[in-house]
């Protein structure tokens, strides 16, 4: 990958263009936003970011979309389908799994022309079997060219019971993710990086999810400052943020159990839909908030990526407008890959309400974060905590400040500098990378 220039015995670097790769890239899942994160710090480095997905929200002139990549494209979906929750699938949905198999790899080989890549990136689409084609093309295009490739996994399928019954068992021996020279594998947590070497012989490195705390938010503008009276927070009222999608795994029957045993008036605001795992477990939380006499208000019609207006001419904020205006964070999830409403609260300086789920408990924890805890149910301790940081306001300053200083030390852009760097170095040993 580095060419000598004998005249001035310098080694010119020919790594200049890097291609993500994933089935979306778009919104504010987890693995848009690392995605985002990830391009913006190569970018600093004098790298152009290019991106392939079944849906983008990236800019034109860098994005090649391909509508089988996504895992709702109505032929993945079926694929998905007849290959999940069976112990064996019927020829035709193998030989479906290869036709698109071959569509897909005939796209990456144009993205890799195209675009000139020099090191593909795959966000997760060689980690969770949500497109199996797609795994299976990416890997084969690897191993047919060799390309440098940083494979960054979020989640693997060994860790989702819904996976773990299947007729493909071979696919995801094969790609999910696959074993191959030219890729450098990342994880995100040490528990991927402990299975990942367990299960399959493979090393990896661990890269955090990082938020830019080299540089603070701004204040809040003027756009924002109807943001209380648009989420129906009265004045003498507490705001208290649940910043997650509304599905089982979140916990979110904590945060209103807390709420109600404050005994200080609030209003519970969670900030995103349901999305595609159904609507029992809203339900289920909106029951739990009349018995629990807890005004807990569900407003995704009004959070989005970007600022507008709905079809009825409410003004739409984006999480980063509302974050300012809480009083507090909850995030009492039961599971989590890394956390990225853990450090969104950290970021904006504002005190968190966590659960000690497994990942916090190994990863994060250990770094010295003031938080309130709670360990699988609300305590009168974590009650009488949460209380206290409400009620006193240079206790709660001292307590955000301190968690920014160790979430900068610890999860900011330089640690993910450092380490791509570091893996970086593999593939070229040129200043820039080295």
């Amino acid at each position: 990958m580095v060419k000598k220039d004998k005249r001035k015995g310098i080694d010119r670097c020919k790594i200049k263009n890097i291609g993500f790769v994933s089935v979306r890239l778009a919104g504010t899942d987890g693995v848009s936003l690392e995605t985002a994160k990830w391009a913006e710090v190569f970018e600093n480095q004098g790298l152009t970011p290019f991106f392939f997905a079944g849906e983008l929200d990236t800019p034109p002139k860098r994005s090649y979309l391909v509508e089988e990549a996504h895992f709702t494209h109505p032929d993945i979906r079926d694929i998905y389908l007849k290959c999940f929750g069976v112990s064996k699938r019927d020829r035709k949905t193998t030989q479906k799994i290869y036709k698109l198999k071959s569509l897909l790899k005939d796209h990456i080989y144009a993205f890799i022309k195209k675009f000139k890549i020099d090191i593909l990136v795959p966000q997760n689409s060689l980690t969770i079997p949500l497109n199996i084609p797609l795994g299976i093309a990416l890997t084969e295009v690897i191993s047919e060219t060799g390309i440098p490739t940083i494979a960054h996994h979020h989640d693997f399928f060994w860790e989702r019971k819904e996976f773990l019954k299947n007729g493909v068992w071979e696919y995801l021996n094969m790609a999910f993710p696959p074993h191959l020279n030219s890729i450098r594998h990342v994880v995100i947590n040490s528990s991927g990086d402990n299975q990942l070497s367990l299960r399959t012989g493979i090393s990896a490195t661990i890269i955090p999810n990082v938020m830019d705390f080299e540089n603070p938010p701004p204040p809040p503008d003027e756009y924002t400052s109807d943001v209380r009276q648009a989420l129906g927070v009265e004045d003498n009222e507490l705001f208290i943020l649940q910043p997650t999608r509304v599905v089982k795994r979140k916990g979110i029957e904590h945060a209103i159990e807390l709420v109600h045993r404050l005994g200080m008036k609030a209003r519970l605001i969670i900030s995103h839909a349901s999305g595609d795992e159904g609507f029992d477990y809203e339900n289920r939380v909106r029951e739990y908030s009349k018995l629990m006499k807890v005004n807990t208000v569900f407003v995704s019609e009004i959070i989005n990526e970007q600022r507008g207006l709905t079809k009825t001419g409410k003004k739409i904020y984006t999480l980063d407008d509302i974050y300012p205006y809480a009083d507090l964070v909850t995030y009492p999830s039961n599971f989590e890959g890394f956390g990225n409403a853990f450090l969104e609260a950290i970021y904006f300086r504002k005190p968190i309400v966590v659960n000690n789920y497994s990942i916090y408990s190994y990863d994060i924890q250990p770094q010295g974060f003031d938080v309130v805890e709670i360990d699988g149910y609300v305590t009168e301790e974590s009650v009488r905590k949460t209380r206290k940081v409400l009620k006193d306001p240079k206790l709660c300053k001292e307590m955000v400040e301190k968690n920014y200083q160790i979430a900068s030390d610890c999860y900011s852009y330089a640690v993910l500098r450092r380490r791509l760097k570091s893996l970086m170095s593999d593939f070229c040993t040129c200043p820039r990378c080295a």
